[in-house]
């Protein structure tokens, strides 16, 4: 694993998985925690969460476009630089719980695992984009790949990495797994098919573990 680093006030939180794996619904229910608690928090996605962010988002997912891995890569690592520049550290400066939908383990699984991207590149790169900032939690919602796309495919048109091949996620799948193991401090693995309840309940234990204790 590359050299990081992780804030020194407030939390970072990130959500990982493959297409399907409900990310979006437990953000939901670790959002609505937070507030019951009255905890400041910032909730930001990748790609997105700023103006360049959301515009590279378009580009990204447009079904209609033709991207090779290494610009699809490097586009996600600007949106991302500008996220942490913008979003993220000045959150985590204010002490504020920071919740975000993917962050850099995603391009290590999409490009890396998934296009055939050289690992150390990747880690290059990534490192230069964020300043070695990784999160303190990284919740991975695993899933197969196959059920995966069926509960995407309800949510209506496909996206343009929506619309890859079977074997593309399931490298994928196999990247974030490994990715879990090389650093299980900062993962918490969770079978995406158990009971919502239960995963609300398991991923709010894992971050209440992690929050920052108040000075006095």
């Amino acid at each position: 694993m590359f050299s990081s680093s992780r804030p020194d006030t407030g939390l970072f939180v990130s959500f990982e998985g493959p297409e399907g794996a409900g990310k979006s619904t437990q953000i939901a229910h670790l959002i609505r925690r937070l507030d019951g608690l009255n905890l400041s928090h910032t909730v930001t996605r990748e790609p997105g969460g700023t103006p360049l962010g959301s515009r590279v988002r378009e580009v990204l997912l447009d079904p209609e476009l033709t991207i090779d891995p290494l610009p699809e890569f490097l586009l996600y690592s600007a949106s991302r630089a500008q996220l942490v520049a913008n979003v993220i550290r000045p959150a985590l400066g204010r002490g504020e719980v920071v919740v975000c939908d993917r962050y850099a383990d995603s391009s290590l699984a999409y490009q890396g695992f998934g296009r055939g991207l050289d690992a150390e590149l990747l880690r290059d790169i990534t490192a230069a984009a964020t300043g070695g900032l990784w999160p303190h939690l990284t919740v991975l919602l695993d899933l197969d790949p196959q059920l995966g796309l069926e509960r995407a495919a309800r949510r209506g048109q496909p996206d343009r990495l929506e619309r890859a091949d079977l074997a593309f996620h399931q490298r994928l799948r196999q990247g974030f797994l490994e990715l879990a193991d090389a650093d299980p401090e900062r993962f918490l693995v969770l079978d995406a098919t158990l009971d919502e309840a239960e995963l609300e309940q398991r991923i709010w234990e894992a971050v209440r573990s992690r929050l920052p204790v108040p000075k006095s």
